[in-house]
């Protein structure tokens, strides 16, 4: 049977990335852990601004680099276990921004394995799913950094993986600061910029 809507799924089930490849569902959706969750309709547009913002300076800076860039929708597939058959994969995300920097990872469905840094602007309805579930997912599966961006207080919440594969808060870096990748080297951005777009 042709899977065109969620209302044909049960959203108690667990699937795969292979089950998410069948489907022909119009809605953005993410798998986390095998669980199905919708994501939320068309962000607003100060959150495209500032997702635009740290991607242009992004890519700007990696211009004929070997890490590539990508924004939403772009899907990565995680695994803790490090399996590449797609049936054992769970968890399929979508982040607004992620920068990888190991060729092997990306093909022509998307990056199969943790990027190198995942960028994320909180929205109403969003902010439980990337400070908690994806927080989780993005440890175990090794993403060097993970940024929040969270526009209401015009801060930057960053975390770097520690040797021992947990997440190390920053100290929140607010828009007179300046955040220094730790994942692309080199890479600066002064928060102000993110916001005065």
């Amino acid at each position: 049977m042709k899977i065109t809507s969620l209302d044909q799924l049960d959203l108690n089930a667990t699937y795969s990335y292979a089950d998410y490849l069948k489907w022909q569902i119009e809605d953005r959706i993410e798998l986390i852990k095998g669980k199905i969750f919708k994501m939320s309709p068309a962000p607003a547009t100060r959150h495209q601004l500032y997702v635009g913002e740290i991607f242009r300076q992004i890519s700007n800076y990696l211009y004929r680099n070997s890490c590539k860039v990508f924004v939403a929708p772009f899907d990565v597939r995680l695994s803790p276990l490090k399996r590449l058959d797609s049936s054992k994969i769970y968890t399929v995300v979508q982040p607004d921004i992620c920068v990888v920097c190991s060729h092997d990872k990306i093909d022509s469905k998307g990056c199969n394995g943790a990027p190198d840094l995942v960028v994320e602007v909180l929205s109403p309805g969003n902010t439980d799913m990337e400070m908690n579930e994806k927080f989780e997912i993005y440890q175990e599966n090794g993403v060097l950094e993970y940024w929040l961006v969270e526009p209401n207080d015009r801060i930057v919440l960053v975390y770097v993986l520690n040797e021992s594969g947990a997440f190390i808060g920053l100290k929140p870096f607010t828009e007179s600061e300046t955040i220094h990748s730790k994942a692309i080297d080199g890479f600066e951005i002064l928060v102000k910029d993110i916001f005065d777009v």
